[in-house]
């Protein structure tokens, strides 16, 4: 095969696999009897550069995900001028210093979980004026090395981002624990939102994507079904948030 059949054949194989995850979508929500309309699909595209977004891109997918500001920051800017109608969500942990670069750039963010946090965020939705669709971050197995609020205490939080900050919470987001089935998981993430009236629940990636559906996943992060591997070695503007 030619050296440029082959780069061909390389650019199309995530549009490939962006096709069968959207399949997959559609399957897990007739099991689930849901529209797979209101099932957004991020694709998580951190640490993957511009040239391998483009493809997807081109498919007709505008809704992409990443986790580090510095690295959306390098790439994104130009991606969105060139695309109108791309939808970028901020998935990973945001330092407070970086918010007012977030919050320009970002039409989400899934990971609000302390009150500084609110604080920045505030101040920098009403200096833009412009408020991105927020998720408040549930650490559901209450794991010391991960960010997010307690499940206890999430109620008291999102009544808190409303009250004392004025934000307005769209959602709840959670990231099951590595070593444990993710049903539970789930499971809680979409009580404590039916209980605080929230919608939106940011939850399954890809190796549990259509079971988070069933339990009303309305945003799935969906990164190597998509890429592939991640690279080994980190692009430039990834080393920090």
């Amino acid at each position: 095969m030619r050296p440029d059949a082959d780069d061909a054949a390389a650019a199309l194989a995530p549009v490939e696999r962006l096709a069968a995850v959207k399949r997959e979508i559609a399957v897990a929500c007739a099991e689930a009897g849901r529209d797979p309309a209101l099932v957004t699909l991020i694709a998580v595209s951190k640490t993957f550069r511009a040239a391998a977004i483009d493809p997807l891109i081109g498919a007709g997918h505008r809704v992409f995900g990443e986790a580090r500001v510095q690295e959306a920051k390098a790439k994104w800017p130009a991606l969105k001028a060139a695309h109108p109608g791309i939808e970028l969500h901020m998935i990973g942990p945001l330092q407070s210093n970086k918010v007012r670069e977030a919050v320009v750039l970002f039409d989400a963010i899934h990971s609000v979980d302390r009150p500084s946090l609110c604080a920045a965020l505030a101040k920098e939705i009403e200096r833009h004026g412009r408020s991105p669709v927020l998720f408040v971050e549930v650490n559901t197995g209450a794991e010391p090395q991960k960010a997010g609020v307690l499940p206890e205490d999430v109620d008291v939080f999102v009544r808190v981002c409303s009250t004392t900050y004025g934000l307005s919470v769209a959602g709840l987001m959670c990231i099951p624990p590595f070593d444990e089935p993710p049903a539970p998981h789930f499971a809680m993430t979409a009580k404590i939102a039916r209980r605080n009236g929230l919608a939106l629940l940011s939850m399954g990636m890809s190796g549990d994507f259509p079971l988070a559906i069933r339990f009303g996943a309305t945003h799935v992060r969906v990164g190597a079904a998509i890429f592939g591997e991640r690279p080994l070695a980190v692009p430039e503007a990834v080393a920090t948030n």
